[in-house]
């Protein structure tokens, strides 16, 4: 009989073998106090008009209302960084520079998934990446995989946290890793520098003063506050302020992932070429990115915010 321990080491195996840079698991039981946290976060509309959040609470608890019988939550990381950088107005968000992560982690989670039946026959699986109602990062702590900073993301101190979760909930019992300690200590980086004090406290991000969230959830019928406006900062699509300031992002490591390099080296675009852009060519420069999220309408509102932005200069804003 294969032991429990054999069959753990062989599934990360698997999984740092098929192109994940990390890999942790944790025992599939109830979220009682992150729960309570999360609906906190809701009451007080942090959330804002993303009213998907509000909707399978009792999933996002027990991940056995996902799959009965739910033994393990196995918990990959893929890392994004490319070492490119942008000054000026009109800033991409790093995580769609490339393709857009979820057309290229399910292929690997579906080979993953697979191996995981054959090394555990018998077993189920079902997979997630940011898909789901699964909380991705509580399993990612749970899972060693990483501590949560205090902009909410997950960080490593090998890569720091330019990295994409992904999620895998099985029926196999496995052996399960420890949470890490969290190194962010007294630095308050992040906080101090969110252009928008989106980051209320740490850990709670208000994502109704958040700059992904307007730039990227927000429908583009809504239009932009004049606070969101002001704190633009040269940021067309999502903002990457918070880690660009996090001292454990000195150590990332670049991506061995070619599609989530800039295509054709581009990192920004600037806000006049977005206002005049046409549907056709938005259709067929963003084929596959991320992007395409926020839809032409959405990316010309930025982009007019950007225009008539109060900021003197973006240039070295990054």
């Amino acid at each position: 009989m294969t032991s429990r321990a054999h069959v753990t080491s062989a599934i990360k195996a698997a999984a740092l073998e098929l192109g994940f840079d990390a890999v942790g698991i944790a025992e599939a039981v109830p979220l009682i106090d992150p729960i309570a946290r999360y609906q906190e976060w809701l009451s007080r509309g942090y959330h804002g008009m993303m009213g998907y959040l509000e909707r399978n609470v009792p999933h996002r608890q027990d991940v056995s209302a996902i799959l009965p019988g739910a033994r393990s939550v196995i918990v990959v990381a893929r890392n994004y960084y490319t070492p490119h950088t942008h000054h000026h107005n009109g800033k991409l968000s790093r995580y769609s520079w490339g393709d857009d992560y979820h057309d290229v982690l399910p292929p690997m989670l579906d080979d993953l998934c697979e191996r995981i039946r054959s090394i555990v026959p018998g077993s189920e699986t079902r997979r997630y990446t940011d898909t789901g109602p699964v909380m991705e990062k509580e399993w990612a702590v749970r899972a060693g995989l990483g501590w949560q900073g205090k902009h909410s993301n997950i960080i490593r101190r090998d890569i720091g946290s330019w990295f994409f979760l992904a999620v895998i909930i099985t029926t196999a019992e496995l052996d399960y890793d420890v949470p890490i300690e969290d190194y962010c200590g007294t630095c308050t980086a992040c906080l101090d520098a969110c252009p928008t004090q989106a980051i209320v406290e740490p850990q709670v991000v208000d994502a109704t003063k958040c700059l992904s969230y307007w730039t990227i959830e927000v429908k583009p019928e809504h239009e932009l506050p004049a606070e969101i406006v002001n704190g633009l900062d040269g940021w067309l699509y999502g903002c990457d302020t918070c880690q660009d300031v996090c001292p454990w992002n000195r150590f990332e490591t670049p991506t061995t992932e070619p599609r989530f390099e800039p295509r054709e080296g581009v990192t920004e675009i600037p806000p006049d070429v977005i206002v005049d852009l046409q549907p056709d060519r938005f259709a067929e420069r963003f084929r596959k990115s991320p992007i395409k999220r926020a839809k032409l309408a959405g990316l010309q509102r930025t982009a007019r915010g950007l225009l008539r932005s109060s900021t003197p200069d973006q240039e070295g804003t990054s």
